[in-house]
């Protein structure tokens, strides 16, 4: 028995050892990921206070970026809550091209910490609501005119702190002019010069920068699309860290577009835009036709060709095989189908409107061994003499005059626009979202007109926060937890799940422990008695058998024998029961060593 408890409890121990080292090997596997700077699917932990330094490590703190208006159109790092509140207004305006009850722009709006705070007081506006209109928008200190010695430079951080799958995440550079005067009534159908940040539904990802330029000659006003970049833009999507976008347009029509500080797109407005900025100096005449006897066929027909008089078109493409000879077993006079004889005319059926009800047909089980049923058919075969409907062969056409196209007239619209880079000036800046997820927090949005101003205020916010980031993202809880994907609730749940069927069979090796230790204390005081066990049954019997024979043996003795001998073997016999008595009051005496010094006691006897 206590083998057999030992190895219970063996196998108690491997099975929590299992359990346990199932969740140092998913530990263990976020721990030897591969590094990155993506920082795929990762967060940062919680934390109220000001990231302590490690040793050796520069100390990171976090301080509101110093603002000089005279560097910046506009600037908002949303740290101080109360005058950020004051820059921007909440659109009350609706949409009127869908139905009123979501016509309203009544998304909603907060100033507030990260989820995943890395210091406290570095806040940001988070759109808070999802599936609705949201719009809200800011002046700018003093309008950006595009002047021909400073670029535009425009730079923001977006943190998709839910991810994101359908929704954008853009800002809208508005137009000076009446219709931006009353920000109340900023929507979708307000006029904007740059629309620019990414944007996500599904599989379709952008990285939107669409201008709009004014015609030169009428006025009219288009909107010209960047090409896409080369690479897709996923992680952003996914990972739910910050991320800097920066858009910079220069004098000489060049422009760039950054994510974390590296190129993804750039070239110029007159080039890498659709539709182009500059039409084309010629178009199609809208008046040309092409000619009735316009030839446009390369090749035609052979009209010299002739169809050979052996060529037949009637010839069957297949023949059914006269070589064939129906097989052994076929039984012609049995239907491969037949009406199901288990179907019964349902209750409801009415004969003079489903008309006369006739059993479904089923496949004939007769058939299911035999060869085939019904009337048999010789197999059909290729038919050799087939050559199918004849056709001359095609031949150089010989009044072949090309492709056709309409000729080319001036364009009447034509104009050259050398310079697009001066655009409608900038006098507030707007984000009017639709998106299906929430949380979607921006930061540190600036619009300036010096690049270096840009890079040294990135440098004081977004850098000093991804560096913290990327230092804790390299212990092993960051790495854990971002295998994750900071839903430790969820491995919790699945480790529980391990352990309750684990936590049974502890249990019931318990109670197996607790009864044996029972029955193991029930027999060594019965042992202390004397009174017969079941397990004792065998030696019981052996013992008893020894007593009959030492009992026989003891009968068969010469009444001459010696009385000095007999009286040695009664000292013997009362020295070992003396003995005996000694031994059944230790507790620790087992019954192997009271059975054996019986069978001792019989002997002598």
């Amino acid at each position: 028995m206590p083998r057999k408890m030992g190895g219970k409890r063996g196998a108690t121990l491997a099975l929590l050892f299992a359990c346990g080292l199932l969740f140092i090997s998913t530990a263990k596997a976020a721990d030897s990921g591969p590094e990155s700077d993506d920082f795929e699917d990762g967060y940062v932990e919680d934390v109220q206070e000001e990231p302590a330094a490690a040793e050796g490590d520069e100390k990171l703190v976090y301080e509101s970026p110093v603002i000089d208006p005279k560097k910046f159109h506009f600037a908002d790092h949303f740290d101080d809550v109360e005058a950020s509140r004051k820059k921007w207004v909440l659109s009350q305006a609706k949409k009127d091209d869908i139905a009123e009850e979501i016509s309203k722009y009544d998304g909603i709006w907060n100033w507030e910490s990260p989820q995943r705070i890395v210091w406290a007081n570095d806040l940001g506006l988070v759109l808070k609501s999802k599936a609705k209109h949201a719009a809200i928008s800011a002046p700018l200190r003093q309008p950006f005119e595009f002047k021909q010695d400073k670029p535009l430079v425009v730079q923001y951080e977006v943190t998709l702190q839910e991810g994101q799958e359908c929704g954008g995440s853009y800002l809208k550079l508005l137009s000076a002019g009446k219709d931006t005067e009353q920000l109340k009534a900023f929507n979708d159908k307000t006029p904007y010069t740059i629309m620019f940040g990414p944007d996500k539904c599904g599989n379709d990802v952008k990285m939107h920068f669409i201008f709009r330029h004014v015609n030169p000659i009428n006025g009219t006003i288009s909107e010209k699309h960047c090409n896409k970049p080369k690479n897709r833009l996923e992680e952003p999507f996914k990972d739910k860290l910050p991320h800097l976008y920066q858009l910079v347009v220069r004098p000489d029509n060049s422009f760039e577009i950054r994510v974390d500080h590296k190129i993804i797109n750039e070239g110029s407005l007159l080039t890498d835009f659709k539709p182009p900025v500059n039409p084309s100096a010629e178009i199609d005449d809208p008046n040309d036709r092409k000619p009735e006897a316009w030839d446009e066929r390369e090749k035609i027909p052979d009209p010299t060709a002739h169809k050979p008089e052996d060529w037949d078109e009637d010839a069957p493409p297949q023949l059914p095989d006269t070589n064939a000879v129906m097989p052994d077993g076929w039984l012609e006079e049995e239907p491969d189908m037949i009406f199901d004889p288990t179907a019964s005319k349902p209750e409801d059926w009415d004969a003079e409107i489903d008309g006369e009800w006739e059993a479904p047909l089923v496949d004939n089980p007769v058939c299911e061994k035999a060869a085939g049923c019904g009337k048999w058919k010789a197999p059909l075969i290729p038919n050799p003499n087939y050559k199918g409907k004849w056709r001359a062969p095609m031949i150089e056409n010989p009044n072949y005059q090309g492709k056709w196209a309409p000729r080319k007239i001036a364009n009447p619209d034509f104009f050259e626009d050398l310079k697009p880079f001066q655009m409608t000036p900038i006098s507030a800046v707007g984000l009017e979202l639709w998106s299906m997820s929430s949380d979607i927090l921006f930061d540190n949005l600036i619009i300036t007109d010096d690049v270096e101003v840009a890079r040294d205020f990135a440098a004081n916010s977004f850098d000093i926060k991804r560096r913290y980031i990327d230092r804790e993202s390299k212990t092993f809880w960051h790495r854990l937890m971002r295998r994750m994907n900071y839903k430790p609730g969820w491995w919790a749940l699945y480790f529980v799940y391990l352990l309750i069927p684990a936590s049974f069979y502890v249990l019931y090796l318990y109670r197996r422990a607790k009864e044996d230790s029972a029955a193991k204390k029930a027999a060594a005081e019965a042992k202390k008695s004397d009174e017969p066990q079941p397990d004792d049954e065998p030696e019981a019997e052996e013992e008893e058998s020894d007593r009959a024979a030492g009992d026989s043996s003891k009968e068969s003795t010469p009444l001459s024998a010696s009385p000095k001998k007999n009286q040695k073997s009664d000292l013997d016999d009362n020295e070992e029961e003396t003995k005996a008595a000694e031994n059944q009051e230790e507790p620790a005496q087992t019954e192997e060593t009271t059975t054996k010094t019986r069978k001792r006691q019989a002997r002598k006897e």
